[in-house]
């Protein structure tokens, strides 16, 4: 059975982009960052000295040390003195005093992304998750699945797994499962030997201009890998992956119709996070599936889940063992605790109104009395170009909060604020801070509420603001 399971056949070099010679020391510029501290748990296993900075102290700051890695608290110039090659992140300013003393002392100097690139060519069997919805919760699956299985992958997640308590961790196999984000087309500078497309929406227009531009971005993904597994049951995914085709490159679908080749059978909802299916392939059952976290769209995430695990030689057993015992990543649904009037408090990375949607609807579904949306809008352009998709998604709420925009790095040419957002939305309230906020939803909570914090920002701050307020 499981030799059906397997994609392969690929007539393709695969590149492999190594470190320059002589390189031993490397220093990172926002080492406690998630996105730095796997390719820093994976360099540092390969035997590099490893040293880094950063502006505050974190939990990520203490894995690191305890590591054996220096880390100094706050940017200087003399930070960098002894490395080999400077590695940051998109998030540095070009103004940051060492990623100026490193320009101007020549040492290399790597963008997070061509880290990644590189870091990905490294390994036979790497598999990138790509898609606008559900990269984090998927990838984050498959190394559950993978890792409890013994299979003892490399990985790189957008949030944190409880289980191997971090965002990532360096195996000694050539599995590698990544999170590949389609922002800026990073995705195209990895590497993968198995593409997993997801989805594909109206996201970062900003950059792609139209969906047709980022449907081309997904072609030329796909095309880098000689299997590739997609949403058979997504449009602008389908046709994308049309123009993959070619090359010897194997296709496996997954989806909600049986023509797919992973679909679902015998959906049950038992209560609250109960969910259970049995997992088909071409129409013969594999497994049982028993899912605890929210969602139908979760369990698409975990059919694709399931499918990359296999390719990577995980049994359909295996699957549903790493499935079942799986809680979700930080910051998806992640549920904090509980108010002290009652009401439960959660955090959620949703912050495109598509995520927002799917959150939302999810948590319409389960025993509570209302449930709180309690949003951060994250940029200008975003906001301005999907407003109405913001307004609809934010109603299915009974109660919603706004914070002013987080615009990162852009400018408000779109002259767009959350009061924009808030005037279509029946009884929203849009408060200037995350106090403000805090004070607010503690006054008018009840027990039996769901407080869902949501966005892309830093809005889990005013989540636990909430939980711990006096």
């Amino acid at each position: 059975m499981y030799e059906i399971l397997k994609g392969g056949g690929h007539s393709m070099v695969k590149p492999i982009e190594t470190i320059p010679e002589g390189v031993k020391h490397i220093h990172c510029i926002g080492i406690g960052g998630r996105g730095m501290f796997p390719l820093v748990q994976i360099l540092h296993g390969r035997g590099y000295t490893i040293t880094g900075s950063d502006n505050n102290e974190s939990d990520i700051v203490n894995l690191e040390r305890q590591m054996g890695i220096e880390v100094m608290m706050g940017q200087r110039a003399e930070n960098i003195r002894g490395a080999d090659l400077i590695l940051y992140s998109a998030a540095i300013m070009d103004t940051n005093p060492e990623l100026i003393a490193a320009r101007e002392s020549g040492l290399p100097l790597w963008e997070r992304a061509k880290m990644l690139g590189a870091v990905s060519s490294w390994y036979s069997e790497a598999l990138g998750v790509c898609g606008t919805h559900g990269k984090t919760t998927t990838t984050a699956m498959i190394v559950q699945i993978l890792y409890m299985a013994g299979l003892d992958p490399s990985a790189v997640i957008g949030g944190k797994l409880r289980t191997i308590g971090g965002y990532g961790r360096s195996g000694a196999t050539q599995r590698f499962v990544y999170e590949a984000c389609e922002f800026k087309d990073t995705f195209l500078s990895t590497h993968p030997d198995i593409a997993l497309v997801l989805n594909i929406d109206n996201d970062h227009m900003e950059y792609f201009h139209t969906v047709e531009n980022a449907m081309k971005s997904y072609t030329r993904f796909a095309q880098k890998a000689h299997t590739v597994l997609y949403n058979g049951s997504d449009e602008k995914t389908c046709r994308a992956m049309e123009e993959a085709a070619g090359e010897g490159r194997t296709f496996l679908t997954f989806g909600w119709e049986d023509t797919n080749d992973y679909s679902p059978a015998n959906l049950r909802h038992l209560g609250g996070l109960d969910r259970r299916f049995t997992l088909m392939f071409r129409g013969k059952p594999l497994t049982e599936i028993h899912l605890q976290i929210p969602g139908d769209h979760n369990i698409l995430n975990a059919i694709a889940a399931a499918a990359g695990a296999m390719q990577l030689g995980a049994t359909p057993e295996q699957a549903a063992a790493g499935l079942s015992a799986f809680t979700g990543a930080g910051r998806r649904f992640e549920v904090l605790g509980k108010t002290h009037k009652g009401a439960t408090v959660a955090d959620d990375y949703a912050h495109h109104p598509a995520e927002l949607r799917a959150t939302l609807t999810a948590a319409k579904e389960l025993d509570f009395k209302r449930v709180w949306a309690v949003f951060q809008p994250f940029t200008f352009s975003r906001t301005y170009m999907l407003l109405e998709d913001f307004v609809s998604a934010l109603s299915i709420a009974d109660r919603v909060v706004l914070s002013p925009i987080m615009g990162s790095r852009e400018v408000n040419t779109y002259h767009i604020t959350s009061e924009d957002l808030g005037e279509k939305i029946p009884g929203c309230v849009c408060l200037p801070s995350f106090q403000a906020m805090a004070d607010y939803v503690d006054r008018y909570s009840e027990s039996g509420d769901l407080i869902l914090t949501l966005g892309c920002g830093d809005v889990y701050k005013c989540a636990r603001m909430i939980l711990h307020h006096e």
